[in-house]
């Protein structure tokens, strides 16, 4: 995939910004070209619709030109969040055009859950306002493949042992001595198991 230009700081995108918003264009090119990554990043999600990388990369950019010639800061989010929004409906608009089923990879689509075992949708990441966004939908996007791998790779025990150690599915993280309490066994299985089962789940992620 393509190298593309850094995301713009907060200060920057504004700046950029009112300048294109006065007229001028290499303005309106800097927020285009600075938020390319989240148009690669979204296509991603459409990768096993037979598509070309290439030609999605061109119908998100679409979108993308779209949102940043039709945002207005008025519309209480920022940027990077609408042009996610028209990115993704360029997409979807792109797939039912050609009669095909989309992965249709909703901003409100659920992606897990945080340690108070609240939902979390892709909204949630979208809107950050902490961290670059297109890492935040990585880290999320990787958090949901390791759901997804544990039912497949690790046995009941495994399983129970990692979900209890790091508070996964809302659960608060206990320590090695507290599950060895609980399961009745020694710590020192405690480690080897969960130690184990790290190692199957980092293997199945990089094979995947």
């Amino acid at each position: 995939m393509k190298t593309f230009l850094s995301p713009l700081t907060a200060k920057e995108e504004q700046a950029y910004f009112k300048r294109w918003k006065e007229g001028d264009l290499e303005a309106k090119h800097a927020l285009i070209e600075h938020n390319m990554r989240l148009v690669a990043h979204i296509c991603r999600k459409y990768q096993n619709m037979e598509e070309d990388m290439e030609d999605l990369i061109s119908i998100g950019t679409i979108g993308l030109i779209k949102g940043v010639s039709t945002f207005q800061e008025g519309y209480g989010s920022k940027l990077a969040t609408y042009a996610a929004r028209c990115i993704e409906n360029e997409l979807l608009m792109y797939f039912r055009s050609k009669k095909k089923v989309s992965r249709e990879i909703s901003l409100y689509e659920p992606i897990g859950t945080d340690k108070e075992g609240n939902q979390i949708q892709l909204m949630d990441v979208v809107e950050s306002q902490d961290k670059d966004i297109v890492e935040q939908l990585e880290l999320k996007r990787k958090i949901k493949k390791l759901y997804e791998l544990m039912p497949q790779v690790l046995n009941e025990r495994e399983k129970k042992i990692l979900s209890m150690r790091y508070g996964l599915e809302g659960k608060k993280p206990v320590t090695q001595r507290e599950i060895a309490g609980q399961m009745k066994i020694s710590r020192s299985y405690v480690s080897r198991i969960e130690k184990s089962a790290l190692e199957k789940l980092r293997l199945s992620f990089i094979e995947g």
